[in-house]
Formats: structure tokens, sequence, C-alpha cells
């Protein structure tokens, strides 16, 4: 399936959500102000395979309104809000979609580069497809030299412009994590392995912040203090799924958070300096004062 295609796939569903409601007849006319259109009407035959291809790949669903007239709307509006691949993907193409109709602007568009990683992901993604042992070089930025071993591809997963594999290593027996950019060469063998039926990629990571997902740390309750200002990006982008907000003043909010605090949400704290306070537990509010303190004593030296 063409880039293309699936960019018009994706310009149906916009239209569709943007408008609340739309005919037929006033899709046509958007369609044809679309530089996807390149001037060529669509037919209604078209829009309905296009309507059906939407449901199959993004489980969208195109209804019709006939009362009042026949107007088509989101019928499941929900899953444009709610997270997952497919998601993901419309929002990928969404984008994507919005910067080449505006490709004249190329020079006034920033973006952010991704590290080299991504180049792994096919071979990745066809040996979890069919349950096979992959045989990965990984250089460690511990370690001087590569080392070679076998691992069982579960999933990967995006965390700050970067791509990791979450595999089990029958070597030590346990799950771990590995960068894909750090991963020199990958081979897939012809053995397979079995996932369990039981393992669930997402709950794996569910209450964690990040990719570091230590399953010897505690869940735990994180009150975090945070000033009015911080308080509204925390608001739009939420650290953690179970983030809500207790106590809002005027000059600052508390925040709770049950996650298991690993190095990942440290570091994500630290990032925020003095508009973030933690209040609880004790022992995350200790670690917060044991960083603080060896950066002041970093920056005190002369």
């Amino acid at each position: 399936m063409s880039k293309n295609l699936i960019n018009k796939y994706v310009w149906l569903v916009e239209t569709i959500y943007q408008s609340g409601g739309i005919s037929l007849k006033e899709l046509k006319e958007k369609w044809l102000q679309s530089d996807l259109s390149e001037g060529t009407k669509i037919a209604e035959r078209t829009f309905h395979k296009w309507r059906i291809a939407v449901e199959e790949m993004f489980g969208i669903i195109i209804d019709c309104e006939r009362v009042g007239g026949y107007h088509y709307y989101i019928a499941n509006e929900e899953e444009l809000r709610g997270g997952g691949l497919r998601n993901w993907l419309l929002d990928t193409f969404s984008v994507s979609n919005t910067l080449m109709e505006h490709k004249n602007l190329g020079k006034r568009i920033l973006t952010e580069s991704i590290p080299y990683g991504h180049e792994q992901l096919p071979e990745l993604l066809a040996a979890m497809n069919d349950n096979r042992v992959v045989s990965i070089t990984y250089q460690s930025y511990w370690r001087e030299s590569g080392a070679m071993f076998e691992v069982h591809p579960y999933c990967v997963k995006m965390f700050k412009q970067r791509w990791y594999l979450l595999a089990y290593s029958p070597g030590d027996d346990r799950m771990r994590i590995y960068a894909l950019d750090r991963i020199r060469d990958i081979d897939t063998t012809e053995r397979t392995f079995q996932m369990p039926d039981d393992f669930d990629p997402a709950g794996f990571f569910s209450d964690f912040y990040g990719i570091i997902a230590d399953q010897e740390i505690s869940k735990e309750t994180v009150l975090l203090k945070v000033s009015a200002d911080q308080s509204h990006y925390l608001r739009s982008l939420p650290l953690h799924h179970s983030q809500r907000e207790v106590e809002r003043h005027d000059e600052y909010s508390i925040f709770e958070l049950r996650l298991r605090p690993a190095y990942d949400f440290y570091m994500e704290l630290l990032s925020m300096g003095g508009a973030v306070e933690v209040l609880a537990p004790q022992g995350l509010r200790e670690e917060m004062r044991r960083q603080a303190k060896q950066m002041w004593e970093q920056y005190r030296k002369k």
C-alpha cells in the first residue's frame, strides 16, 4: 500500500473529524481544495472504499447520519483521543500531510532528529511477527567492545526520540532493555520461542515513567508540589497515566502519581529544577536531595 493512499485515508478522517459532521457534497469540495487531489474529483464509490479501508486499518468508524440530511461523522471519536499504535500512526501521517501541504516553508519548520536505531526495526518486527530468536551484537556504553548473544524479542518501545527493545534473555533468565541505536548487528535465527500468553507489553511498563522498568522497585504514591507556571505543562502533558491534580493554589499545585520511581523518573524531575518539589515518599525526596547536593558540589567549585 502506497504512502500516498494512506495520506488520503488520513485526510478523510481529519476532514470529517474536524467538521463534526459533513455532507458528501461538502467533502468533495474540500477534497478539490486539498493538494492531495491534484485537481481530480473524488467519486462516491472511491469515498466508500476509503471509508471501509479506514475502519480496517485504523479502527475508526465513519458513519452516516440520515436525519436532517446525509452527514458523515466519526462514530467512535474516543479512538482518536486514545493511545495505541493505530492512533500513533494516524497522528504521524496527519503531521506528514500537514508538512507536505506547506513544504514551501521547509526552512521555517524545524524538527528534531532521531538517532540511529530505526534501521533495525524492520528485521526486529519481522522476527517478532514470527516469534523468532534473534542474535544481536550490542555495544553498551559501559564496555569497550560489543557482546553478541541471543534474545527473544517481546516488544519495541519509543521513548524520547529513541527506540528500545524489550527482550527475554535466556542467558541470564531475565527481561532486558536494549537501545536500538546500540545494536551493531542483528541476525534472525531459524529457531522460534513461545511468547507467554499472559505477557502484556503495555502492562510491563505501566507502573513506570520511561524505559527503565526495574520490577524490584516498589510501587508508591508520589506527591509533587509544582509551581503554577510548570503546572500548566503537567496538565497538558501528564508525566504518567495515574497522574491527578489533588490541590490547586495561586502559587502552586500538588499532583499525585502512583508508580515505581526509577532512574528515568528522577531525571525528568531534575530537568524541571526548582519548579518541582517532591513531598512524598520520603525515599524519593531523599534521592532528589542527594542529586541536588551533588549538583551543588559540582557548581560551587571554582
